[in-house]
């Protein structure tokens, strides 16, 4: 009997700027790059946090009195689930045979105002594998996105190997990533920002974004032994003139924020692949999952490098729901209407769960 085997891939982590505020044009951007990276053999495409329709900069530079115009324009560029736009990347993940995960900005089926910052991950038939919402947004971000849930939080087991996401800040959350790996991944897909004036620049100990990345992504790999492929955002002159609005200030915080970082780790903690610093364009990298088989002799910290008798991890999967409607002896249709969509007359990428509640991860 032949040996066991273990899944090899290419993947492409794109470094590139939305469109700004305008998802048709940022969806189109989107097919464009991932053709590119699939002429160059990809079988995985990342792309960064929020990329459609943008990362909400606005929100760390200006104070929220003045925010409502760009929240309103996000909000009418965000997807909703099922529509066209999010059939689209579905169809381009599909057209190329490709594994997509995309950062959107995510808007309510109910509320008019509540939006998520969402990952997207579909296979190469465009079925939707993974939809993350950010637990938690981080700093002002929670002027834009609400708390996402952990109803998603799953790794997908696929040809290519065993995929997990986090979004920026929850990288930096050591029980988000511990559960990830406890539930046996070995591709990490992380994303990042275009940016993230968190200090004025020249500040001392100004916080920068490009050593951050780098050392968020070598850690989890490290520790859990585990491929990381780092996709970040850029800012361009279209957007950074939209978001400075003449004011010389703002210009300034935008054009002088240490730069993004986009690269793929290996499991020994060490960067495969050349990586990108502040400009557009794809890094790319072989991975052989096999290789995280030896440096778990030193740490295995899912197996026996770990001490489950003294340290426990809980984690609440339940979709976090505005209202739960309960009905006795009469039926209230949803059955019917899933068995619809089941048996190929309705919108075949909806779960029972979607279906009564279309605002929880599928």
């Amino acid at each position: 009997m032949p040996a066991d085997t273990y899944p090899k891939l290419k993947a492409a982590a794109v470094q590139a700027a939305s469109v700004f505020l305008d998802r048709d044009a940022t969806i189109e951007k989107t097919e464009q790059l991932v053709e590119q990276a699939v002429v160059r053999g990809a079988d995985l495409v990342v792309f960064p946090e929020s990329f459609i329709p943008t990362f909400p900069v606005w929100n760390l530079i200006y104070a929220p009195i003045d925010q409502h115009d760009f929240t309103r324009r996000l909000f009418d560029n965000a997807i909703t689930i099922p529509s066209p736009q999010y059939a689209k990347l579905a169809q381009i993940a599909q057209s190329n045979n490709v594994f997509l995960s995309v950062g959107i900005t995510e808007k309510s089926n109910i509320s008019m105002g509540a939006m998520w910052n969402t990952n997207l991950l579909f296979d190469r038939q465009g079925n939707l594998l993974n939809r993350h919402r950010k637990l938690v947004p981080t700093w002002a971000e929670k002027l834009s996105w609400a708390n996402g849930d952990a109803s998603q939080m799953s790794v997908a087991d696929t040809e290519i190997g065993r995929l997990g996401m986090l979004i920026c800040g929850e990288n930096t959350n050591t029980l988000a990533r511990f559960s990830l790996l406890a539930q046996g991944e070995q591709i990490h897909i992380s994303t990042y920002p275009p940016a993230w004036p968190f200090q004025r620049p020249k500040t001392e100990d100004a916080y920068n974004l490009t050593e951050a990345i780098k050392l968020r992504a070598a850690a989890h790999s490290f520790e859990g032994k585990v491929f990381n492929v780092v996709s970040s955002g850029l800012l361009d002159e279209d957007a950074i003139t939209q978001l400075a609005q003449g004011d010389s200030d703002r210009e300034s915080i935008l054009r002088n924020m240490p730069p993004q970082a986009s690269l793929i780790i290996g499991p020994t903690g060490s960067v495969i692949g050349e990586p990108l610093v502040g400009t557009e364009g794809i890094v790319e990298a072989e991975i052989d999952v096999s290789r995280s088989i030896i440096p778990k002799q030193a740490h295995d910290i899912i197996g026996y490098y770990n001490r489950f008798d003294i340290f426990q991890l809980r984690m609440n999967k339940s979709p976090q729901v505005p209202l739960v409607i309960e009905e006795t002896g009469a039926s209230n249709g949803l059955d019917d209407a899933f068995e619809q969509i089941s048996s190929g007359r309705g919108h075949s990428s909806l779960t029972p769960q979607e279906v009564r509640d279309p605002d929880t991860s599928i």
